[in-house]
């Protein structure tokens, strides 16, 4: 049987990615709200605004990151962007989680305990 593979499945640290904020939203909210704001800086803020809306499920949506505006825009961007810009987001945020004292190993023995 074939097991049917998300979009994040194919690159193992984006998959990593997915899963802190799908576990750590609240901790998490405000790196995604940063990486936000960088793309508005490049992309602007009505684009963004103006994508999000065109992806937002209008019935409020049953996925996980549904239910948070800023981890649902951060998911869809990353969703959309091309793998090179995916790989190197993903990089980034892992980075940033170590310098603010996240390591790998509590991240990855906190999620085998959830």
């Amino acid at each position: 049987m074939t097991k049917f593979k998300r979009w994040y499945d194919y690159d193992p640290m984006l998959l990593e990615v997915i899963e802190l904020l799908r576990f750590y939203q609240d901790e998490l909210r405000e790196q995604a709200q940063i990486f936000l704001e960088k793309v508005e800086s490049q992309a602007g803020k009505e684009t963004i605004d103006r994508f999000y809306e065109t992806v937002r499920p209008k019935d409020g949506g049953h996925r996980w990151y549904d239910k948070d505006p800023v981890i649902s825009k951060a998911i869809e961007l990353l969703r959309v962007v091309p793998v090179n810009v995916q790989k190197n987001v993903s990089e980034h945020f892992l980075k940033s989680l170590e310098e603010i004292g996240i390591t790998k190993e509590e991240i990855k023995k906190n999620l085998e305990n959830k």
